[in-house]
């Protein structure tokens, strides 16, 4: 072990007093004894580490460990993450990996076990977690909560299977996390009744303060695809008791940019919001709520902090855990090494006749797609047809949709969606929320067959299709992450990002809001292995409509 009993000194931010004093921090055995005034210090910020209050590290397409030293580089010490990704393809097993692959790293990671796997019955999924899995799960001492409750329909209507989850979880007194996008009125009121404390969900002020209304936690949420921080930061000054920070899903790429939880600091710092509530947001909240093995800069608190060069710019100089330096000159002191072979992909290559749409009478039911949202809107058009088959209409910005199981050899299922802008090429991938089926869109039909045998070939990854050419990172742990670093992995996915911005879309991350296209508990129209699914009358609708 690393010699725990040192002292530093600098301008500490005291989250509990709301000041900032110049003082010095003796540290022993791992712990804070003294915290002492001191005149002469280094021009340097002393700070609480940073928590992520919710987030599915599969979506950085690292393995917990691989993520952990890239987001101690951002000040990140804490992570509440929900594995429900990777227990959507391979179940308990999925679930016990990532717990034992976060244990070797030092931060504080904790887990919520997924509530809703699958998702819903109208799509095919790689394993259930029933009640009596769920149950065996929540006693473990990694877990903190039962992840986000997105079957609100079961809350509200009783279901019996979703109210044996919320009662094993309060039984053990641990937390039950939210999600319930747009639920209102006495149907929200029966679901925060149920116990659920958390949402993160919430787009505009007015459905947060309502939920803040009856009791619950809002998490402002600024990840890759949904980005509420603007329409929710009002709420760190009316509300400070109330907020925590999260990003939910994160690419590698917005990572290695823009950072992480430190971003919402620098974000929030910029427009004026007061320091202290946002790094109770940050640190405090979570920490409090979850019940995070996290100090604060508190004497006798275990020595967990961050150094941060000044106010402004918010770069983190060293990260503390414990009493160790656990990051310090640009590089995390800690390193994992793995090559963990692990997932569930059966699917054979599909034939270009297998994406054929035989047109019908009446115009078809269109998703649109909007950059920074997982919500979509539905609209009506009419169809373009050559040599009797729908086909994408790239000059309408009417582009082929497909979702097929990787689970089974079943019939590919075609949609189509405005919105993305591409111009030529496709793009598919295996993270396609939440049963992580294969998903693609395409500017034609074969080069959608290009981009989904490639997927095929990898047995999971993310592709992109130009003229014959491709670029892909394959994904070798469930078709979700990767066992490269984050360094690695990030030029994979930069070359990927590159190459995929001259199909013509100008959304800022067209393959993690594609990644959403499948998600059946998120409105309006979305697509499944199952069929076209309509979310406010939750269930399989035809392509062809009449009206």
């Amino acid at each position: 072990m690393k010699d725990q009993n040192f002292k530093i000194s600098g301008k500490i931010v005291d989250v509990i007093s709301r000041e900032i004093v110049s003082g010095e921090i003796e540290v022993v055995d791992g712990r804070i004894k003294f915290i002492l005034p001191k005149a002469d210090v280094p021009d340097q910020y002393i700070l609480p580490g940073l928590v992520d209050s919710h987030m599915h590290i599969e979506s950085s397409l690292l393995i917990p460990s691989r993520f952990a030293a890239e987001a101690v580089k951002c000040g990140t010490l804490g992570l509440v993450t929900d594995p429900h990704e990777i227990a959507n393809v391979l179940g308990e097993i999925g679930v016990d990996f990532m717990i034992n692959d976060a244990k070797k790293v030092p931060l504080e990671i904790k887990f919520g076990v997924p509530s809703c796997v699958p998702a819903t019955e109208h799509e095919t999924s790689g394993f259930v977690l029933d009640s009596n899995i769920v149950e065996s799960l929540l006693k473990r001492e990694e877990v903190v909560c039962l992840a986000e409750v997105m079957d609100f329909v079961g809350v509200v209507e009783e279901d019996l299977e979703v109210l044996k989850k919320i009662v094993f979880c309060k039984k053990l007194g641990k937390k039950i996390d939210g999600h319930a996008p747009g639920l209102k009125g006495a149907d929200l009121k029966k679901y925060v009744a149920a116990g659920i404390s958390t949402d993160h969900e919430c787009s505009t002020l007015e459905e947060a303060l309502d939920k803040i209304a009856l009791g619950m936690m809002i998490q402002i949420r600024e990840g890759s695809a949904a980005r509420d921080f603007d329409a929710l930061c009002s709420l760190l000054e009316t509300h400070p008791e109330k907020v925590m920070l999260c990003t939910d899903d994160l690419h590698p790429d917005d990572m290695a940019e823009d950072g992480h939880i430190d971003y919402l600091i620098k974000k929030g710092l910029e427009k004026g919001y007061d320091l202290f509530n946002l790094l109770r947001a940050a640190s405090y909240n979570p920490i409090h709520h979850y019940g995070l093995d996290l100090g604060l800069i508190q004497n006798g608190d275990s020595a967990d902090f961050i150094v941060v060069d000044n106010l402004d710019s918010f770069d983190v100089i060293e990260s503390y855990r414990k009493g160790e330096c656990i990051y310090k000159n640009g590089k995390a002191s800690f390193e994992v090494h793995n090559e963990i072979l692990l997932n569930n992909f059966s699917r054979k290559a599909i034939q270009l006749s297998d994406l054929n749409v035989q047109p019908k009478n009446g115009r078809i039911k269109v998703m649109v797609a909007k950059d920074g949202d997982l919500i979509t809107d539905s609209i009506l058009c009419d169809p373009k047809i050559e040599a009797s088959n729908l086909i994408a209409d790239v000059e309408n910005d009417l582009l082929k949709m497909v979702v097929m199981s990787r689970y089974d050899n079943g019939k590919p299922v075609v949609g189509f969606v405005k919105g993305f802008g591409f111009k030529k090429g496709a793009i598919a991938e295996s993270i396609a929320h939440d049963s992580h089926n294969i998903i693609a869109i395409g500017t034609s039909d074969e080069e959608l067959i290009h981009a989904i045998n490639t997927l095929i070939e990898l047995k999971g990854g993310i592709v992109a299709v130009n003229k014959g050419d491709s670029k892909f990172v394959k994904l070798e742990v469930a078709g979700l992450m990767s066992n490269k670093t984050g360094k690695e992995l990030l030029n994979d996915y930069s070359e990927l990002r590159d190459f995929a911005s001259v199909l013509g879309s100008d959304f800022e991350s067209p393959f993690m809001t594609l990644a959403f296209m499948s998600l059946l508990v998120i409105p309006k129209l979305k697509l499944s292995d199952k069929g076209l699914f309509d979310v406010d009358q939750f269930k399989v609708v035809d392509l062809f409509t009449n009206d």
